[in-house]
């Protein structure tokens, strides 16, 4: 059977040119680490351990170079449950979520990289197939720039999209109610009914104001509301959701199917997102997406990483069953984040395109 025999780490980052910021602040690097598997056969697979905003990569580096490694060298690689297990009871004392599980996440995306080269299949096809050929992707951007007008420049961002043929996009708040609220209506204004919005607040906001924006928001036509609380206000998720008929959405700073099961078991959200790069790689994510389908609750995967995340992304979303399955039912989404990333549009070819 074929066993790993190396496991190499590059942290990367990268000062942007044009930093942006957004309701957590401002974005002056992107990061990544990219973990490259390689086995006794000459095999190698790729992984990510995704990174948000600033977050450096090299604490996730030291936990797969000092901890995971040297207990992975020289075993198989279909062992992937096992693998898991271990690595996750290995770290558990000062793990179970954070850049612990972001280093899991790597090695067992690059393990199922290497199964899919090994096999001459696609990683969807390993997982039980695909129940889609394509799947839609919505336009993740609005950040905002110094020296711009908003929400003029919002709407000129959001014509760009139509033009390049997006029907649906996400819009970045958190920028305080008022403004955000201006920014909604503008944008609605400006783009007609027919095209999907959703907004995300990145956890800016508490129960009271985010109560203020779903009412606003539902007189949009909002298709959710991503983050509108700290991923901590388990209990305030619970206050927001029926509030509207708005969706709310969260959980790409959750963890394992251990961290997601009170969120599904207890319908925190109306969907949930787990990012394939953070919260466990497909061996766990398969897991959350299953555990989701038992409460038909639907999957929106977070996707925010590199070339290789966004890559990878897509085999997860091939894999995600429709909730519920019937004629109409509703299917995921691919979100292409359109901000300036050079390890998306400059580490892999070729580049995903809409």
């Amino acid at each position: 059977m074929m066993k790993i025999k190396d496991i190499k780490t590059y942290p990367l980052s990268i000062d942007m040119e044009n930093p942006f910021y957004y309701g957590e602040g401002w974005i002056k690097c992107r990061s990544s680490l990219i973990v490259e598997l390689i086995t006794d056969e000459g095999i190698i697979g790729w992984g990510e351990g995704f990174c948000h905003g600033n977050q450096p990569p090299e604490p996730a580096q030291a936990v797969i170079e000092r901890a995971l490694k040297p207990v992975l060298i020289g075993r198989e690689i279909d062992d992937v449950n096992v693998l898991w297990d271990e690595m996750y009871y290995l770290t558990q004392p000062y793990g179970r979520s954070g850049v612990a599980i972001s280093a899991i996440s790597a090695i067992d995306v690059a393990l199922w990289d290497c199964l899919g080269k090994a096999a001459g299949k696609p990683v969807y096809k390993l997982m039980g197939g695909g129940y889609r050929k394509d799947v839609p992707a919505y336009a993740s951007g609005f950040f905002r720039t110094p020296g711009k007008k908003y929400p003029e420049s919002n709407v000129d961002e959001a014509l760009t999209y139509i033009s390049e043929g997006y029907n649906g996009m996400k819009v970045k708040a958190g920028f305080g109610v008022d403004e955000d609220i201006r920014t909604m209506l503008a944008l609605r204004k400006a783009l007609g009914d027919d095209v999907m919005l959703m907004v995300d607040a990145n956890c800016a906001y508490n129960v009271a104001e985010a109560r203020r924006l779903l009412k606003v928001y539902e007189d949009c036509s909002l298709h959710w509301f991503e983050e509108p609380l700290a991923p901590d206000d388990f209990e305030g998720y619970l206050e927001l959701k029926n509030l509207s008929s708005v969706y709310i959405a969260a959980c790409e700073n959750e963890f394992t199917k251990y961290g997601f099961r009170r969120w599904i078991s207890h319908r925190a959200v109306d969907i949930i997102q787990p990012d394939l790069c953070y919260a466990g790689g497909f061996t766990e994510c398969s897991k959350i997406v299953a555990m989701a389908q038992a409460w038909h609750m639907q999957v929106m995967p977070h996707a925010w990483g590199s070339g290789i995340g966004q890559a990878a992304s897509m085999q997860l979303l091939a894999v995600v069953p429709p909730t519920p399955t019937t004629f109409a039912a509703s299917e995921p989404m691919l979100e292409y984040d359109k901000s300036d990333h050079p390890f998306r549009n400059q580490l892999v070819e070729p580049v995903l395109k809409i």
